[in-house]
């Protein structure tokens, strides 16, 4: 039974924890207050400065404004879009890693799967701008069949965000299924349960969890997202670039866009605490 602890440690612990808990509030929550405070100020039409004056007109055009409610849906569905794309990857591949793969191929693979983490962002958006561009690597691949790439646009917006937190999904589901214990799937088979039934009833179920812990990561990576879009999203709004633009023209406006995803991502987590996943992380 372990000991109980004695005043001084727990002083010691407030003392290592109270600076960083201390720049947490400060830094980021400070700062996150301040972003939905300005929320309710309001811009000068004429010198563009913020003039602080308490209202709601910033929500009420976000709310009434048919173009935003259009741009905030569409940002919605890509962020679900590549959370489901990154899971219907991650699930062969992570399955493959831990069941399959032997106990010496395990670390290179991981490591493969590590590595694209290492290359900086604006590299890989910028190489797969030049892969689906028209003479792209993509539009030669499938040019011998009659087809074309998707191009610029919300197609390549999924594609690159899938590829760019797919990693993020692959490791919480590799671990899980690194712990589901072999014995579980022998005694489906031995059951008489077929490859399929023993993913749908013992594999899934086991692996649940991580796989709403990894699309926390997915989902909110992609739907803050600002960048990919003006890469290789071509016409295409999103509610990150329309916030970054807002930003040096209407900062209230701005600040109440920025409170769509944060109230999307909390409402995110609130769900996917309830099912047990933020354990898997």
């Amino acid at each position: 039974m372990p000991a109980a602890p004695t005043p001084g440690s727990r002083l010691r612990l407030t003392a290592l924890l109270a600076p960083p808990l201390l720049w947490l509030t400060l830094a980021y929550l400070g700062s996150l207050a301040i972003l939905l405070l300005s929320a309710f100020w309001a811009t000068d039409s004429f010198t563009s400065d913020v003039v602080h004056t308490w209202n709601t007109d910033n929500f009420h055009e976000l709310l009434t404004t048919p173009v935003y409610r259009a741009i905030a849906l569409r940002t919605l569905s890509i962020a679900a879009a590549v959370t489901v794309v990154d899971a219907l990857l991650a699930l062969p591949m992570a399955f493959f890693m831990a069941r399959v793969a032997g106990g010496r191929w395990r670390r290179p693979l991981l490591v493969a799967v590590l590595t694209p983490l290492w290359a900086g962002y604006l590299v890989k958006a910028y190489a797969w701008r030049v892969m689906l561009g028209e003479d792209g690597v993509v539009g030669a691949a499938l040019a011998p069949f009659g087809l074309h790439g998707p191009g610029y646009g919300t197609t390549a917006v999924v594609i690159v965000l899938a590829y760019l937190w797919l990693p993020y999904m692959i490791l919480p589901v590799y671990a899980a299924l690194e712990r589901l214990p072999g014995r579980m799937l022998e005694a489906s088979a031995d059951l008489g349960a077929g490859a399929w039934r023993t993913l749908h009833s013992v594999v899934l179920p086991a692996v649940r969890p991580a796989v709403l812990a990894g699309s926390v990561f997915t989902f909110s990576l992609s739907l803050g997202d600002y960048l990919t879009v003006q890469i290789v999203g071509g016409k295409t709004q999103l509610l990150g670039n329309v916030i970054a633009s807002q930003v040096t023209l209407d900062l209230p406006m701005a600040a109440a866009l920025s409170a769509v995803p944060v109230v999307l991502i909390v409402c995110y987590l609130a769900a996917v605490r309830r099912a047990g996943a933020l354990d898997s992380l």
